[in-house]
């Protein structure tokens, strides 16, 4: 067995976020913490990563007092409780490789200390010393309580209403141990 474990390179990886609401979107950037990965054979065996819910960042809102009341109200426990809850964390549970690089992965994802499987396709380009996983993760924001403006919770929300779906576009480059 050949076994190889690489290490994300938290400087050169990131996580983007898109929140959609029925006037429109927003988007912006997440920090990655750490993680690891672990190929046998050069087959994703195992991998987690790690992102910091203190670091979102609004890209699209441009006027700096308005970007700081929205950045607080992400971090409240509307939404991510983000001093409770500073991690989330994402833990491959199973890869099955298939064709071009990409690998189906059933994984659990824990936000706000909720766990739950997620089932996605990452895309791993590898060599001896370094892997770069790309990976776009649609999440259900209500199943981890996060139900502020959720039409599964709120009645007569109009034009506030706020999508439950979300992306993460995940982008982490690891080098080899």
């Amino acid at each position: 067995m050949d076994t190889k474990n690489f290490k994300v390179n938290s400087k050169n990886s990131l996580v983007e976020w898109i929140g959609r609401k029925v006037t429109g979107a927003h988007n912006g950037t997440i920090e990655v913490k750490d993680g690891d990965f672990t190929f046998e054979n050069n087959n994703l065996l195992s991998g987690k990563f790690v992102i910091n819910t203190r670091s979102i960042t609004i890209l699209d809102v441009e006027d700096a007092e308005t970007n700081a009341q929205f950045a607080s109200h992400l971090a409240s426990d509307d939404f991510f409780n983000s001093d409770q809850f500073p991690d989330a964390v994402f833990e491959i549970k199973h890869a099955e490789p298939g064709d071009n690089n990409l690998y189906y992965v059933k994984g659990d994802l824990t936000i706000k200390g909720i766990t739950h499987s997620i089932d996605t396709t990452l895309q791993i380009v590898k060599t001896d010393n370094v892997a770069v996983l790309d990976a776009k993760i649609v999440i259900d924001r209500t199943k981890f309580n996060i139900k502020f403006r959720s039409s599964n919770f709120f009645a007569n929300l109009g034009d506030t209403l706020i999508y439950n779906n979300f992306d993460l576009n995940v982008h982490l480059v690891a080098d080899a141990q």
